[in-house]
């Protein structure tokens, strides 16, 4: 499946950014459009958790967004491929859109550089990608 680029448009100021979306919920992905909705930011839509490693590093993208229910592999799997892929062990930052506070404990353990819960405020989400991509 080819991602689909999506320039999202706003007035939140972050250095400009690519994201790799990895959802294939519509609502989860209208959240992000309108969370992120900035001309700084570029976000890819990738419904297939499967290839999203590969299209992370062939897309040069500056940080993962994967929500925690996608595709047959979820989000713990698709942060593993995306660190097992690295050259450096560590790779492209990875931000994990929880359904509940208690899977915290294995986005950290599946290298996730942040998370937080899925319909929170749009500052949030754009602070925990600056934070990600701050450290990358």
């Amino acid at each position: 499946m080819t991602a689909i680029r999506y320039p999202v448009s706003g007035s939140y100021s972050l250095p400009m950014l690519t994201i790799l979306l990895v959802a294939d919920r519509q609502s989860v992905i209208d959240q992000i459009h309108t969370a992120l909705s900035t001309p700084d930011i570029v976000v890819i839509d990738h419904p297939d958790s499967d290839t999203a490693a590969d299209t992370a590093y062939s897309e040069d993208v500056d940080a993962v967004l994967v929500d925690m229910q996608v595709g047959s592999m979820g989000a713990m799997a698709v942060t593993r491929a995306i660190r097992a892929k690295a050259e450096d062990g560590i790779g492209i930052p990875v931000t994990i859109l929880l359904d509940r506070d208690a899977d915290a404990f294995l986005a950290g353990r599946a290298g996730a550089r942040n998370w937080l819960a899925k319909g929170g405020p749009a500052s949030e989400l754009r602070a925990a990608l600056a934070l990600a991509t701050a450290t990358a």
